[in-house]
């Protein structure tokens, strides 16, 4: 039968589908719309079937089921599991003996590892230092990323010093690098009207522009990575910044890799690469071994853009990245972006995804902390990426020295991502991390701009609120200023490297 399963490499279903017969009306609806074969309809029983070892938990069926019949569960371990050896440990081993393969995944780290963003809580004004109302009184987040210079010189009234180029933002927001294959079609030009509305920036990703989004000049950050895939100079010529991909912090160490079938004619095309040919992008950059290597490119580009565009570096969150970063500055980066293990991936290895890579709160602070001894902090941009989930997160981001930050999941969560961890899979029931013509049909970039707009509206508002609160009328003033910040549940050496005070001190 159709759902019988293969007991030489079965392992339990993680969802159980549930289907109330009294509800379902057999519309079919989730049968049309569950693209990972979990539901079937049965013509000669004239019944609609679950097969729950296919279920991704993505809940597509559950949400355009018209008569609420349906409930997605999660299963419970049928092994008989101890500290040692839990629900995670004893499946990933019966799966690389059943296939013989290291399991590939996408998203962020979903080990339960501490969130340092839950355990910092943000100061509030009270008497001596009143607070202030937002509705009514200017609050300013405008920022502006780049290369700054110690002091400035005015002579007959004129600006004397020469002032490298600055991207400006309306908030200290900005869309993660995510690649025109990674993604479709219709989520990068949502992405791109979103941030045209919202006068901010979209990061494109290692794959290159497709050529119809080059209308959004003036708002796009392109990405040079390993594989130079999509790279040449209509490219570097329609971006507003060029950012050095070194490491992602979702997968420090390793390449990229788009598979095959996910290469389509137009991806293809984009990446200057054949068609249905897997794209691997190495592991290092084979011109860069050493920070004298990483100048060379920089200026490189530089020279390419004639000194128009600031050079970003993004860089993964690793055991010694305050003196990476410190490296990295002094070789001439405009600006640094610090990629946290908790940010997601199309796709990565489990066991690199979940083991290696630091927390982006941890990375973020101690690179800050490196920057100001060595001098070196004003006179260049931080951005914080990989597991920025809220405004708040944003806060506290910008308070323990950030810039801007990144957000990448929130983005396509946004749009519909309900985390079922199957973007390498290229059958995103939600027509986001999908070339299947039919299922990127599902995202409607007009529909998709307007979520995004509105998710980032909202935060600023968030923010807004919370900077009057806390007695300051502009982003500038909070960034780097962990005063602000107390942190409770962390021990002594989780303090001093994020630098802020326990709550009560």
């Amino acid at each position: 039968m159709k759902w019988m399963k293969d007991v030489k490499t079965y392992t339990p279903p993680d969802f159980h589908v549930i289907r109330d017969p009294d509800r379902c009306i057999k519309c079919k609806a989730c049968v049309e719309q569950c693209s990972f074969d979990a539901t079937f309809y049965d013509e000669e029983e004239d019944k609609i079937w679950n097969w729950d070892a296919k279920c991704v938990g993505c809940n597509r069926c559950a949400a355009f089921c018209p008569t609420e019949a349906i409930t997605i569960e999660n299963r419970t371990s049928p092994y008989r599991i101890n500290e040692s050896w839990g629900k995670w440990n004893v499946v990933g081993v019966k799966k690389r003996a059943a296939f013989g393969g290291a399991p590939v995944v996408s998203m962020g780290a979903d080990k339960p590892y501490i969130v340092y963003w839950d355990h910092m809580l943000i100061n509030a004004s009270q008497v001596t230092n009143p607070s202030i109302d937002p509705l009514r009184e200017p609050m300013e987040l405008k920022t502006f990323l780049g290369k700054k210079v110690d002091h400035l010189e005015i002579e007959n009234g004129k600006l004397k010093t020469a002032l490298s180029p600055q991207l400006e933002i309306e908030l200290p927001i900005m869309f993660a690098a995510m690649s025109y294959g990674a993604l479709n079609y219709n989520v990068i030009e949502a992405i791109g009207r979103a941030a045209l509305e919202l006068g901010t920036y979209f990061n494109s990703g290692e794959g290159g522009l497709h050529k119809d989004h080059y209308k959004f000049k003036g708002n796009i950050i392109v990405q040079v990575a390993s594989g130079r895939f999509g790279v040449h100079k209509e490219y570097l010529d329609v971006a507003s910044a060029i950012e050095i991909k070194i490491g992602q912090g979702a997968k420090p160490g390793i390449g990229g890799h788009l598979p095959g079938e996910k290469v389509t004619a137009s991806i293809a095309q984009t990446r200057m690469i054949p068609k249905g040919t897997d794209a691997l992008s190495p592991a290092p950059h084979h011109d860069i071994y050493s920070i004298e290597d990483l100048r060379e490119l920089i200026f490189a580009l530089k020279e390419a853009t004639e000194y128009k565009k600031p050079i970003f570096v993004k860089i993964a969150c690793v055991h010694n990245i305050a003196a990476i970063a410190s490296g990295v500055a002094q070789a001439g980066a405009d600006v640094i972006v610090l990629d946290g293990f908790k940010g997601g991936t199309g796709a990565s290895p489990q066991v690199i995804r979940d083991n290696v890579g630091l927390p982006i709160e941890l990375g973020l602070a101690s690179v800050d902390d490196r920057l100001r001894q060595e001098g070196l902090r004003g006179k260049i941009s931080l951005i914080a990426s990989g597991g920025i989930r809220n405004s708040m997160d944003v806060v506290k981001a910008i308070a323990l020295g950030a810039d801007a930050v990144y957000i990448g999941t929130a983005t396509l969560i946004a749009i519909g991502c309900t985390m079922c961890q199957q973007c390498h899979t290229g059958r995103c029931a939600w027509g986001i991390a999908t070339q299947d013509p039919f299922l990127s049909k599902r995202q409607n970039p007009n529909i998709a701009a307007q979520r995004l707009v509105n998710l980032v509206n909202v935060w600023g508002l968030e923010i807004k609120e919370t900077l009057g609160a806390m007695g300051i009328n502009s982003i500038e003033s909070l960034k780097g200023n962990r005063l602000a910040l107390r942190g409770f549940d962390l021990n002594e050496k989780e303090m001093e490297i994020l630098g802020i005070l326990h709550a009560g001190e």
